[in-house]
């Protein structure tokens, strides 16, 4: 899915020469969690509002380059990568590059957090199987050769916790009797830890994103 339409274009990176009381003004007005640095034209990385607001006003942002932190994004990542990036940084704002590593603008999460609930892991009626095995052991492939022997349609599937060399992994499949699968997957070593046939499962995350995203317009 390409993000490019995503790509907000409206806040330039500030230049080392700028002062800390511009970025202030800045975040004074907007709900953003950074800003973008440049030096030389060149984007170096962000600085968080937690940092800027225990800065000297008259300081320059080249004075407090230890603070910046160094996260983007390239043009070509997948929706996927870019949630994972946000997450990784605790920031709303997230600055994408082009192949040159040019800057190009940026993404707000809750843009990105509105792809993931319009994707048939949420939007599609299903039901919603968890599974847990030896991280050594489990395989994406095999999760999914023993759903569809079972012929049964697959609506997706992510990891959702690794924890002492276990992997739990989330499957959304289309609304049919579990029962098979489960025992499909108990012959092949995996232990059942949750299985509802309708969406209660996707229906508290619907309620949690949901929240999230008002929180985010606050």
């Amino acid at each position: 899915m390409p993000l490019d339409q995503y790509i907000i274009n409206d806040l330039r990176p500030f230049d080392v020469s700028a002062k800390i009381k511009e970025l202030q003004e800045v975040f004074n007005q907007l709900t953003y969690s950074h800003v973008p640095i440049q030096k030389d034209g060149i984007y170096i990385g962000c600085l968080s509002e937690t940092d800027v607001y225990c800065f000297d006003g008259n300081e320059k942002v080249e004075d407090v380059l230890y603070a910046v932190e160094h996260f983007f994004v390239d043009q070509s990542a997948i929706w996927l990568d870019v949630l994972d990036t946000f997450a990784l940084n605790d920031s709303n704002l997230m600055p994408v590059l082009d192949s040159n590593h040019n800057y190009l603008g940026y993404y707000l999460l809750i843009d990105i957090i509105s792809l993931f609930r319009n994707t048939p892991f949420f939007s599609e009626p299903g039901g919603t199987i968890i599974v847990e095995k030896a991280y050594k052991d489990y395989s994406l492939s095999e999760i999914c050769q023993i759903v569809e022997s079972n012929n049964v349609k697959m609506l997706g599937v992510f990891v959702s916790k690794i924890r002492n060399d276990m992997v739990q992994v989330i499957i959304k499949i289309e609304n049919s009797g579990l029962s098979a699968i489960f025992e499909t997957f108990r012959r092949y070593g995996y232990t059942i830890i949750s299985g509802h046939e309708d969406d209660r499962f996707l229906k508290t995350l619907k309620d949690r994103s949901a929240y999230l995203n008002r929180y985010l317009n606050l």
